[in-house]
Formats: C-alpha cells, sequence, structure tokens
C-alpha cells in the first residue's frame, strides 16, 4: 500500500507540474507568518517583514542559521511548520526536475532531440554490425563528435556506451538532418541501404550544407557518375571496402588516391624481391635508389620478421627481402640490382 500511495503521489506531483511547489510554498508562507505573530512575543524581531522572509526561507531549506529563532513553544510548533512546509516543497521540487531530467534522457535515447554541436561528423544510415565496425574504427582513428542519424526502424540509440549522439527519422526528410545537425557539420557520411535511397539522402544533404566533406558509399561504383550532377565534390566509395571508407571521412581525397592506384594507366602498387646476393641493405638506401632512379616509393617491406609498412628510413633488410612500391611500370630485379649498386658507389 505504501508503495502503491507513492506512486501515485509522484504522478499526481508530474501532472501538476511547477505550480503545486509555488502553491505550497506561498500557502505555507501566508498561513505562518500570522501564526508566528501570535505565538511569539509583542516586539519580537523575528515577526518584523525584513526578518522574518529570510527566518522563512532558511528554516523552509532547513539551513537553519540561527540567527533568528522561536522564543515561544507555541513558536517552536510553527517552525516545525514551517520546516514540513519546506520539505514537501523541496520533494516537489526535486521529483519535477527528476522526472524532467529522465524525460529528456529518453528523448535523447529515442533520438527525438536535435543536437548542438558544430563542426562534427554525421552519419546518416545504420546497419547493423557494419555501422557499430566503422563508429569503432573511426574513435580509433581519434575522430569526436559523431552523430549517427538512422532511420525510423531503429527505435532507441543503438549504441548507448558509445560518445555517440543519437538521431532518428526519415533520412529523407529534411527536418530529420537539420535534428543531426548537417548544416553545421564538417563531415557527412551516407552508408544507407541501397544506392538509390543514398543519392536521395545525397541531394538533401548537398542542399543543407554547401561546405561538408560529403562521401557516400555505392555498391555499385559505375552510378557514382550520378552523385556528380548533384555535386562534384561529393566522393563515393566502395561500400564494400569499409576501412576506405573510414580513411577518407578521416583524411579527404584519399579515396581518390586509391582509385588512381588501382586504375590502369597511372601509377600502380607492385613488388620486387631484391637480389640475395646485394646482401643486406639499408632501407633508406632502397628509398633513394628507386626514387632518384624510377621516381618509385617504397611502401612496404617483407623480411624475416613478416611485412612492415612505411619502414624506418634507418632499417636495414635482410638478403632476398621484398620491396612494394608505387611506380609508374613494374622494375625488374636487374634493374632494382643497377640502381642500388649505383647508388652504392
Amino acid at each position: 500500500m505504501p508503495f502503491i500511495l507513492s506512486r501515485l503521489f509522484a504522478r499526481w506531483i508530474l501532472r501538476a507540474g511547477w505550480t503545486l511547489p509555488v502553491v505550497v510554498v506561498v500557502f505555507v508562507f501566508a498561513t505562518s507568518w500570522p501564526l508566528m505573530v501570535l505565538a511569539e512575543p509583542a516586539g519580537s524581531e523575528l515577526v518584523q517583514p525584513g526578518n522574518y522572509w529570510w527566518y522563512f526561507v532558511v528554516t523552509a531549506a532547513t539551513v537553519g542559521y540561527g540567527d533568528f529563532s522561536p522564543a515561544t513553544a507555541a513558536g517552536h510548533f510553527v517552525g516545525v511548520y514551517v520546516i514540513v512546509g519546506g520539505i514537501a516543497t523541496l520533494t516537489t521540487v526535486f521529483t519535477r526536475l527528476a522526472a524532467l531530467l529522465e524525460q529528456a534522457k529518453g528523448r535523447r535515447m529515442q533520438g527525438l532531440e536535435p543536437v548542438e554541436l558544430s563542426g562534427h561528423v554525421v552519419l546518416v544510415g545504420y546497419l547493423a554490425g557494419r555501422t557499430e565496425r566503422l563508429v569503432a574504427q573511426l574513435l580509433a582513428d581519434g575522430i569526436t563528435g559523431l552523430v549517427l542519424c538512422a532511420g525510423d526502424e531503429v527505435p532507441v540509440h543503438p549504441m548507448p556506451a558509445q560518445p555517440v549522439e543519437f538521431v532518428r527519422g526519415d533520412l529523407t526528410a529534411p527536418e530529420v538532418l537539420s535534428r543531426a545537425g548537417v548544416e553545421r557539420a564538417a563531415t557527412v557520411l551516407v552508408d544507407v541501404r541501397d544506392d538509390n535511397e543514398a543519392l536521395a539522402v545525397a541531394v538533401l544533404v548537398e542542399h543543407a550544407s554547401t561546405s561538408a566533406h560529403v562521401v557516400v558509399t555505392m555498391r555499385d561504383m559505375e552510378r557514382a557518375e550520378l552523385m556528380g550532377y548533384v555535386d562534384p565534390r561529393i566522393t563515393c566509395v566502395q561500400w564494400h571496402t569499409p576501412r576506405m571508407v573510414v580513411e577518407e571521412v578521416v583524411s579527404p581525397g584519399i579515396a581518390e588516391v586509391y582509385t588512381e592506384l588501382m586504375t590502369a594507366g597511372g601509377a600502380g602498387t607492385y613488388s620486387v624481391t631484391v637480389p640475395e646476393r646485394l646482401g643486406a641493405l639499408q632501407v633508406e638506401r632502397c628509398r633513394a635508389a628507386l626514387g632518384r632512379t624510377f621516381g618509385a616509393t617504397v611502401l612496404a617491406v617483407r623480411g624475416a620478421n613478416g611485412l612492415t609498412v612505411n619502414p624506418a628510413w634507418d632499417g636495414d633488410l635482410p638478403p632476398g627481402a621484398v620491396l612494394y612500391y608505387v611506380s609508374s611500370r613494374a622494375l625488374g630485379q636487374d634493374e632494382i640490382e643497377r640502381a642500388l649498386r649505383a647508388a652504392h658507389h
């Protein structure tokens, strides 16, 4: 029974809103002052207008500085009345504040509250498992200020433990993108269910923001040409390469570099085994020889300890190491050997 009564009382307080505590405190003040005047002796400083309001505040708040206090037993009873009224008022205030905080938290978890960020990254679209991996990689790369903008099929925040804001609604509705702060975002990543939806969302994003770096994942890269009609600055990335998607968000333009490397006719990536007869070599020597002679750039080496990407210049290569490099063409072992011997001399 006490539990049921407390629940009913709390619900009544919530319905009454802020009116109830105001009514309680005004009523207690208006009734306690005349009662204190009757209870205290004539000439009491406590009941003077300039003093009683102060006494009422500190007593109702249960602070009790003690600079003013009743002198009679009847005055003590009035003081108890003020304390009880103050406790009742504070209870209603704290209950109301707790309810408001819980309501605001619930709305944020449901994605109904607008975000107040600027210069942030908005991830438009949610695909279970994939989106969590993208977010984890973005956070690992030091990206902060992430906002997930998901469709209505996602009823609550799917990653509440992550430092990610959440907005939910129709992804083709300008109001939803506005709640995600797209117009203030530094980067917008569109990663939705299919290419048609990606095109529709990209159009809205382009109208909402003219300065954000927009990245769109595409399943059919041949349709990426359509994005050029929306905005030539939009970067399209293959949907099946999530790491490249993250790198494009972190380092704008990197997807174009990868595309160039994978396109015939431009610079390509190759590998070559250094002849064992050259013995151990310094990485610096290999970098300098290939760079000056062929305009090639060493990306990685494979030796006895496995693959090393971007090896240190002062590192050593064992005999027969494999070099991975970027060049306009593939280089033969004989060319590599001549370049390295020439650099040695």
